[in-house]
């Protein structure tokens, strides 16, 4: 017998009240007031922003605007997102770090993992920036760009009356959002070897996955468990819709039906984007036909600029 969905009434916090919202455990690092010190503090609304299309990547960040993090954040512009692996005892200094009202050295105290110098401090030591936790998984290296939403005036308060921001900064009587520009990404060397090599059951990164608040007495989180694998549908764009994109591209540069075999494989979202790169590349080269030869350059081209990048 079929199940049958029912209507929930939809509160604050949706994410954990009205639902449930698979989230990251992780634990981000702020400075306090003088700089002198990093605290930590346990996040899981926290999500890819920009991903593609931009001069950066980012993340957002949504939090109380008068945590111990929005108040490091309006300060020094400065975060670290660390990745945390499941134990239970992880997990408990996790919650202790979430609850509100600690001072930052409060919440230090008794800490069971490892503040380590950062990359950004590594290469810059005349500006101070938060320090980063030697146990994570992986680290987001971050900058708050508050230029975005006019959000550079927002200074730390004890209550906020609005006017409010849209999207970034002070959002809320309650609530901030951060969007963080990320500078660094460091990954353990497992984890870093299987994004670069290739990701198998044996070396998947183990996140955990946290719950969020479910009832007045209790956080949830469940461990990593080695995820599953499908392979990618191998379906091939017919050469007829390829040309028609090709044709279709504002430019005098032509291509072969064998330059055109060559990208078949080619996801339909991504053709005119890999069609235009082709493009640009012949008008960099002053070349007006693009064959299969061509294509292999480009594809060299390519793989080495990847190369260099690791």
């Amino acid at each position: 017998m079929d199940e049958l969905f029912k209507e929930i009434i939809i509160k604050d916090n949706f994410y954990q009240s009205s639902s449930f919202v698979p989230m990251p455990l992780t634990l981000i690092g702020t400075l306090n007031e003088d700089g002198t010190l990093t605290s930590f503090g346990a996040y899981s609304l926290v999500f890819p922003y920009y991903i593609a299309g931009k001069d950066y990547y980012a993340m957002i960040l949504e939090c109380r605007n008068t945590s111990n993090t929005a108040k490091g954040i309006l300060r020094h512009k400065k975060c670290t997102i660390n990745f945390i692996p499941y134990s239970k005892k992880n997990f408990k200094q996790c919650v202790d770090n979430g609850f509100p009202g600690d001072t930052p050295e409060e919440k230090m105290k008794d800490f069971i993992f490892t503040p380590v110098e950062s990359n950004s401090q590594k290469l810059d030591k005349e500006h101070k920036f938060p320090k980063i936790l030697k146990e994570a998984i992986q680290v987001f290296e971050c900058t708050w760009m508050d230029e975005l939403d006019d959000a550079s005036k927002d200074v730390v308060k004890e209550e906020y009356e609005g006017p409010y921001h849209n999207f970034n900064g002070i959002t809320s009587r309650f609530g901030a959002h951060f969007i963080l520009r990320i500078d660094h990404i460091l990954l353990k060397e497992k984890y870093y070897d299987a994004l670069i090599n290739g990701a198998k059951k044996s070396n998947f990164c183990p996140l955990p996955t946290n719950w969020g608040y479910r009832d007045s007495k209790d956080f949830w989180c469940s461990s990593f468990k080695k995820p599953d694998a499908i392979g990618i549908p191998n379906r091939e764009v017919d050469l007829t819709s390829i040309r028609y994109a090709a044709n279709r591209m504002n430019t005098d540069v032509k291509f072969t039906d064998d330059a055109l075999k060559t990208i078949v494989k080619v996801p339909r979202p991504f053709l005119k984007f890999v069609l235009q790169g082709c493009v640009d590349w012949a008008n960099q080269n002053n070349v007006k036909l693009i064959t299969e030869k061509e294509m292999k350059i480009i594809a060299d081209k390519r793989a080495s600029e990847k190369k260099k990048k690791k």
